[in-house]
């Protein structure tokens, strides 16, 4: 090894689920939104002046915050915006955590928030979900340097309900909790409601889901003004440009649209509830689902054969070789379409085998 290795950081880094090239596939790996964005979104990008592109965005962000401070009715200095709720959560994990004591979460969540601890040098200690995969709230009463619950959760799909999130919060007054809410739009009530009450309560929502622009990267989170001033403050000691003009054109039209927000997310909620019923019919058993996903797993069927089998035929899901979860597989709710195929796949499958 060179001696200039020795200096370089090591992580071991998070890895995001596949993006093949054939786009005939049925990607259902990713969760993803099957519909596009708001028509709102093509106007605006259709018809953006190039010649704005030679000059830096607004660093403050200031047309996409004040947006969407009006579309939840907070003020805008309680809204801060980054590129996709992971650069939103890195920041706030570099800004927040920043401690000796350890930072709590689920042992089962959102793979990429040890990766964070580790990056930042962050020490943590994961809690275990109970045997339903729900979070043991007494868990989270202890000491600690901060805490992380993902609701809905990812990848069990689980929403706690809001009174679940309040009891945390009120039992750790002395640390940041972030609730990362990425698939709220497909569950219950956000725990926005609880950031006038808490002033150590951030919650962080995305526009990658429900409105359909992952490929855009934008996320936001929203609390006290004292912690979005500390995350702005982060944010610009190492990078003041963070979004393009584009991606923040384009993110006002998205949330302008409220109308076609409400009616995508009622098409895949009524896509999830037909793949329920088609689901059980196959012998699959699964969590409720919050979100635009379920997290499956069969008594006959080995997850990891029917991914591979999945895979082999153009049908992309998520599959995690973790313990407790190396049964289960996790499949985006996509169109009516894409999910037809994937049932119309898995029925003939078991009726070609013994079980």
């Amino acid at each position: 090894m060179n001696a200039w290795e020795k200096n370089i950081r090591n992580v071991k880094p998070y890895v995001p689920g596949e993006q093949p090239a054939d786009k005939s596939v049925i990607k259902l790996n990713t969760n993803e939104n099957p519909y596009p964005p708001a028509p709102g979104v093509s106007r605006v990008l259709n018809n953006m002046d190039t010649d704005s592109l030679r000059l830096y965005p607004d660093p403050t962000i200031g047309l996409l915050v004040d947006e969407i401070a009006n579309f939840y009715n907070v003020k805008s200095d309680e809204v801060f915006v980054g590129v996709g709720s992971d650069d939103v959560l890195a920041i706030a994990f570099l800004t927040f955590f920043n401690s000796d004591k350890k930072v709590l979460f689920p042992d089962i969540t959102y793979s990429f928030y040890p990766v964070w601890c580790d990056l930042y040098r962050i020490p943590y200690e994961t809690q275990a979900l109970d045997e339903d995969f729900k979070i043991v709230k007494e868990d989270y009463y202890k000491d600690n340097g901060g805490i992380v619950i993902a609701n809905p959760n990812a990848p069990t799909s689980i929403y706690e309900e809001i009174e679940v999130i309040e009891d945390i919060v009120k039992h750790n007054p002395d640390s940041v909790v972030i609730i990362d809410e990425a698939y709220i739009d497909f569950a219950g009530e956000s725990a926005l409601s609880l950031t006038s009450k808490y002033d150590n309560l951030l919650v962080v929502q995305t526009f990658s889901k429900s409105r359909s622009m992952a490929g855009m990267r934008i996320g936001y989170a929203m609390g006290n003004p004292k912690l979005i001033k500390a995350l702005n403050d982060v944010k610009y000691s190492f990078n003041s440009y963070t979004m393009n003009q584009t991606a923040i054109l384009a993110g006002v039209e998205a949330v302008k649209d409220k109308d076609y927000f409400e009616m995508v997310i009622q098409k895949i909620l009524n896509t999830r509830k037909k793949a329920e019923s088609s689901f059980r019919k196959l012998g699959f058993s699964f969590p409720k689902s919050g979100t635009n996903f379920f997290f499956v797993s069969h008594e006959y069927i080995p997850a990891k054969d029917l991914y591979g089998l999945l895979k082999e035929n153009d049908i992309y899901v998520r599959y995690f070789d973790l313990p407790r979860i190396n049964n289960y597989l996790r499949i985006t709710i996509g169109s009516d379409e894409q999910m037809k195929v994937l049932f119309d796949f898995i029925e003939k499958y078991i009726s070609k085998i013994q079980f």
